[in-house]
């Protein structure tokens, strides 16, 4: 397996996720309601699986890489393309979690703000998988020798290893700061 294979079986989850989020997305434009525990899924996904886990590999392993590497200028363009869209992702993901709260309190409004962070985000990933998937994981095989794509698949191997580990150790640390913080009356 080429090391680009992981990441694109993981573009694969990654759509159907955006399917559902997409299918309660319809409901919730009929209806006018959202569940916002979905909506924390959704978050938990996105954030989890989607960015850290997903763009963390890309991120933190391939982009790397490729910076080290002679790369054409449109490459190099189009993979800055694709760090600033993974920095849109977080940013929509992160006022979807405001307007969720806004929502969970009472504020009818909010659910306006829900449902154009969710329609963003369902029109935004599948053109990104895209462009990863058909533009620039073939561009950016060609950057990388037989012994060095397979030492990154390796790489990212031990990424998904140590993924669960780190994800549940920051929900540790989250419910410990809860928990030492006076109540709120």
């Amino acid at each position: 397996m080429q090391a680009r294979g992981p990441l694109m079986i993981e573009h694969r989850f990654i759509e159907r996720m955006i399917a559902l989020i997409r299918h309660t997305l319809t409901r919730a434009e009929k209806t006018r309601i959202i569940d916002p525990v979905f909506v924390d899924k959704a978050v938990d996904f996105v954030r989890t699986y989607a960015d850290r886990t997903h763009h963390g590999k890309e991120e933190d392993i391939l982009f790397k890489k490729l910076r080290d590497k002679n790369l054409s200028a449109t490459d190099r363009r189009v993979m800055q393309e694709l760090i600033d869209e993974h920095v849109f992702g977080r940013t929509t993901t992160s006022a979807l979690v405001t307007a969720n709260s806004r929502y969970r309190n009472g504020d009818a409004l909010a659910l306006a703000d829900i449902v154009n962070c969710l329609r963003t985000l369902v029109d935004f990933y599948p053109r990104h998988i895209e462009k990863e998937d058909k533009i620039f994981f073939p561009a950016s095989r060609a950057y990388f020798t037989e012994a060095e794509d397979q030492a990154m698949l390796a790489e990212f191997w031990e990424f998904d290893r140590q993924m669960i580990h780190e994800h549940y150790k920051s929900v540790v640390d989250e419910l410990e700061k809860q928990d030492a913080a006076p109540p709120t009356p």
